[in-house]
């Protein structure tokens, strides 16, 4: 109905789990009309910022979001850029990107978001912010999130469609990442009580 309407409309999302391809495919299998183009989501926003920046990351992600990343250069990390990782956040992996962080002078830490925790049909569980917080504490440094709640990227949607934040509303089922990060930037915003509302 949003579409059919001719308002502009970006899917915004936190995934950092899957591709934008294949988070895509599984929301088309649910009846969506979605495509890849329209999906605003941390991993490419982190990507810019480390071409930008010419950063070279080590990566504490899940596997399956690694091929994001397959056109920057890993070599020799001069940052640490961190996201779901789920299994992946074992005490080694955490550890290894402490040790990257801790030995550089000047550290970097990107974070793909900062949630506090997500919902799955098995329950609630820890999200990135958990770890993002861990590696603040034990380095005494400030990471950069690139993913919602932060302005940076509610800015990076706009900018796709071309709207003022005023002109826009952002629809999402958390009040830190998606109600308060698009009213920090500007927009209005409407929590509904879905999927990780509690």
């Amino acid at each position: 109905r949003i579409k059919a309407s001719g308002l502009k409309l970006r899917f915004c999302t936190n995934e950092t789990q899957v591709t934008r391809e294949k988070f895509v495919k599984k929301l088309q299998g649910l009846g969506f009309d979605i495509s890849v183009d329209e999906v605003t989501a941390p991993a490419p926003a982190a990507c810019r910022v480390l071409k930008e920046r010419n950063l070279r990351p080590h990566l504490l992600v899940h596997d399956d979001v690694v091929p994001e990343f397959a056109e920057i250069d890993k070599a020799n990390p001069n940052c640490v850029v961190v996201g779901d990782a789920a299994d992946n956040f074992s005490y080694a992996n955490l550890n290894e990107a402490f040790r990257v962080l801790i030995e550089l002078e000047n550290p970097v830490l990107i974070s793909l978001g900062r949630g506090r925790y997500y919902k799955e049909t098995d329950g609630l569980k820890l999200d990135v912010g958990a770890y993002m917080k861990a590696l603040e504490y034990a380095c005494d440094i400030q990471a950069e999130v690139v993913g919602k709640p932060a302005k940076m990227f509610f800015e990076s949607a706009l900018a796709e469609v071309g709207v003022q934040p005023q002109q826009a509303i952002m629809i999402g089922d958390d009040i830190v990442n998606d109600v308060g990060g698009a009213q920090q930037c500007g927009m209005r915003a409407l929590q509904v009580r879905t999927g990780k509302y509690r």
